[in-house]
């Protein structure tokens, strides 16, 4: 089934990050209180930013050098080249594409990007998207697909489409959901 989704225009204004922020949190209404909204909407917010940014470093460097598997190859031994490394299959694009085990797959592939990149570590690797609680999950894979869904339509996450400080506006405002969400 596919989803119709309406993605934001460049230039992601703070009123439309929240309208982003709010419609993930909703989705995780229920299974999660919402102090612990932010633990698992920033990972991925975070995680969506670091792929957008990590695909235009690609492209650019393929622009001078015209081919992306040289590109690939340039980056595995110069990881200087880029901001982040990502490994293969560990972008967003990549999870989007998951269907079963999905938050087994969240947990593994923020686990890796933060193993290569050791500043990442304790900052996109703190939540289990597969934890359970008396044995069941506390998110299923279908509100984790719904979850991706919604931040996937902010858009483009990229340095000159948004603020600089976008992470830490959308987790003041996760902050505030604990007000409205007691």
């Amino acid at each position: 089934m596919v989803i119709e989704e309406k993605l934001f225009p460049r230039k992601l204004s703070l009123q439309q990050l929240e309208q982003c922020l709010w419609d993930a949190a909703c989705s995780m209404r229920g299974p999660v209180d919402a102090p612990k909204f932010k633990d698992y909407i920033l990972p991925l917010l975070f995680f969506k930013r670091l792929s957008n940014v990590f695909e235009d470093e690609i492209n650019e460097l393929k622009a001078d050098l015209g081919d992306e598997e040289a590109v690939r190859n340039l980056i595995n031994n110069d990881r200087n080249l880029i901001r982040f490394y990502l490994p293969d299959g560990c972008t967003w694009n990549d999870m989007r594409k998951i269907t079963r085990n999905l938050g087994e797959e969240l947990t593994r592939v923020l686990r890796l990007i933060a193993k290569e990149n050791p500043g990442l570590q304790g900052v996109i690797d703190v939540v289990n998207f597969n934890a359970t609680i008396s044995g069941e999950r506390i998110i299923d894979d279908g509100r984790e697909s719904s979850l991706i869904v919604k931040i996937r339509r902010c858009g483009r996450l990229v340095l000159k489409d948004v603020e600089p400080d976008i992470l830490a506006r959308a987790y003041e405002y996760l902050l505030g959901l604990c007000s409205v969400y007691p």
